[in-house]
């Protein structure tokens, strides 16, 4: 299953080096695409209208792979949550929460490799941030409502997004807001063909709007490059499709 690439050493290596790598670790040229560096950081810093968060807000990271975005929402929220289904990715940041910093290296060509330390940034109160192993699509009882919902690069990586999207009117609170981002590759690997969003007669933000209508309306959109790199000569160069989406109250 391609599902299991997010528990191997590689995968650990590349998505801590996509959420925590200095940029001259990540692109040591003087050309390339630097505005798509820092996109966990970014996903949060450009999409979070942090002036409409209440005291205390509460913030969740779904898919939050090694937890760059769930420190960043912890800049604006007085609790944040990261959820991941990767077992490592999980260790790898409840060891950053605990102690700050996390030793790894990176490729730089063949078994050639850098050795380097992720770590948090300074200013984020590592105290408002928890991590926790769980399946998006199946969420446990008791997480209770959040101010923000945060969902990076997760939905083309579910077998059933829309069951996932079915749990968030009961996750965000009024008046919260929810940030969708997705390259949108569908892919049959992760997602069987009939489960898809998008690429099958209507792109991706048409089925959002039907799945998440009435309970939410749209709010924002951006398109956010980002770049994983897989060594010092080959990288991944994508653009999400980032939303937000403000909860409706309820009706009566």
């Amino acid at each position: 299953m391609a599902e299991g690439f997010y528990e191997t050493a590689k995968a650990l290596s590349e998505y801590l080096l996509f959420h925590y790598g200095k940029p001259e670790e990540v692109l040591p040229w003087d050309f390339g695409p630097r505005d798509a560096l820092n996109y966990p950081a970014r996903c949060v810093n450009e999409c979070l209208a942090a002036d409409r968060l209440p005291a205390n807000a509460r913030a969740l990271d779904l898919g939050c792979a090694v937890g760059r975005s769930t420190f960043e929402l912890a800049r604006h929220c007085a609790e944040a949550i990261g959820i991941d289904l990767s077992e490592s990715f999980i260790a790898a940041a409840g060891q950053l929460q605990h102690d700050g910093q996390v030793p790894y290296s990176f490729v730089v060509e063949g078994e050639i490799c850098q050795a380097t330390v992720a770590e948090v940034p300074v200013g984020i109160d590592r105290a408002r941030v928890s991590f926790e192993q769980g399946d998006a699509t199946f969420l446990r009882d008791g997480l209770g409502q959040f101010d923000v919902v945060l969902m990076a690069n997760l939905i083309d990586r579910l077998p059933c997004p829309a069951k996932c999207l079915e749990q968030l009117p009961d996750l965000v609170s009024a008046g919260g807001q929810l940030i969708i981002a997705s390259p949108c590759t569908w892919l049959e690997e992760y997602t069987p063909k009939a489960e898809w969003l998008g690429g099958q007669g209507q792109q991706t933000l048409d089925t959002l709007r039907e799945i998440l209508a009435p309970a939410f309306t749209l709010d924002g959109e951006w398109n956010l490059p980002f770049l994983i790199r897989e060594h010092a000569r080959k990288y991944q160069w994508s653009v999400a499709q980032a939303t937000r989406w403000i909860r409706l109250a309820p009706t009566r």
